[in-house]
């Protein structure tokens, strides 16, 4: 029996009936009431995350082989697989390579506060390692192996470096590392470097994660993309929350996806702007080194970071101040914006260079 009480319906039927018959009884139940429904039905994650994924491997000219999967993630690329897998791995450790704070999903180095990789390591009983860069800002191969960990956290091109680890580096570690290796390629669309994702077939132990937050330009849908072999993804696929993105979500992805000329349009920019903004700050008094980079920002060493900060936020401009963080002392990251906003930053720049 149903009866409908205010708002809320509720359906008495003998004991043992399915759901199918609940759904058809209420919907009898409207019919017979003349009280206007809709019919929806679950979301098709599984064949909606194949076609994000295939339009992603298709703007790459990637083909991936039959034994590399890829898998959707809510709240960003990496936050979901950090909630899965570390768990997993029950008692352990993870090495994680100049993590730091303000990155996204802090993969990268010696963080005073905790990024989310560290939450759920602590509460599952996991140490984790923090590794510093070379002072070239590359891996240190040899104290990253010399740890017995289980996970080792990359981020190419780096946060807030900016730069993409050599590829001889990566490979020797992904080869010899022996565990799992999960490189966050968040910024990857703004380098000339080729993705990881790439070389899947080749490295059964290697994890690659994307975002739609930054060249995408959606960082609003929180969502993410993990490729790895298809004995992790159908691990991960067991473990994780069923239609863990919702369906708006990735109806948004795919018609943003689409829009390929408009994508390509928008990373050309970004890195147009990236040499016009490195032109002008080269100008500056007070610049000292501008680093390589390949991603959507800057790093740029000053003669006082603390004191160029400061006067930036006054101008109402906010930029990060990286001066604490290890071999990055006076360094500042400059995210490059549209024109407008670049030509207002440098006009800023110019006139705090005479003071």
């Amino acid at each position: 029996m149903l009866q409908l009480n205010g708002k809320f319906i509720t359906f008495e039927g003998p004991e043992g009936s399915g759901k199918t018959s609940v759904i058809e009884g209420i919907k009898q139940y409207f019919d017979d009431n003349n009280i206007d429904y809709i019919t929806t039905r679950e979301p098709g994650g599984i064949r909606i995350a194949e076609d994000i994924r295939d339009i992603i491997l298709n703007r790459e000219n990637v083909e991936m082989d039959a034994h590399a999967e890829a898998l959707l993630f809510a709240a960003a690329r990496g936050q979901h697989l950090a909630e899965k897998v570390i768990p997993a791995l029950q008692e352990g450790k993870i090495v994680i390579c100049d993590r730091f704070i303000d990155s996204s999903l802090a993969y990268q180095g010696h963080a005073r506060g905790l990024g989310i990789d560290e939450v759920y390591a602590n509460i599952n009983n996991l140490e984790i390692i923090s590794v510093p860069l070379t002072e070239d800002f590359q891996l240190n191969t040899e104290a990253i192996l010399a740890q017995n960990a289980k996970i080792l956290y990359l981020c190419s091109p780096n946060n807030p470096t900016g730069n993409s680890f050599e590829a001889t580096i990566v490979e020797e570690l992904v080869q010899n590392f022996e565990g799992l290796v999960i490189i966050d390629e968040a910024y990857i669309d703004f380098s000339e470097q080729n993705s990881w994702i790439q070389r899947l077939e080749e490295f059964p132990n290697l994890i690659v994660t994307q975002t739609l937050s930054k060249a995408y330009g959606m960082a609003g849908i929180r969502l993410g993309i993990c490729y790895a072999s298809q004995e992790i993804i159908s691990i991960l696929n067991k473990i994780k929350p069923p239609y863990n993105v919702n369906s708006l979500t990735q109806d948004k992805a795919i018609e943003q996806l689409l829009k390929t000329s408009v994508l390509e349009h928008q990373i050309f920019a970004i890195k147009y702007q990236r040499e016009v903004l490195e032109i002008e700050i080269e100008k500056l008094d007070f610049e000292k080194k501008i680093y390589p980079s390949d991603a959507n920002f800057l790093l740029v060493k000053v003669d006082d970071a603390n004191k160029r900060y400061r006067q930036l936020i006054e101008k109402g401009i906010v930029i990060r101040n990286r001066t604490t963080q290890p071999l990055c002392e006076n360094c500042i990251r400059i995210t490059v914006g549209t024109k407008q906003e670049n030509e207002k930053l440098i006009e800023v720049l110019q006139l705090i260079s005479k003071s």
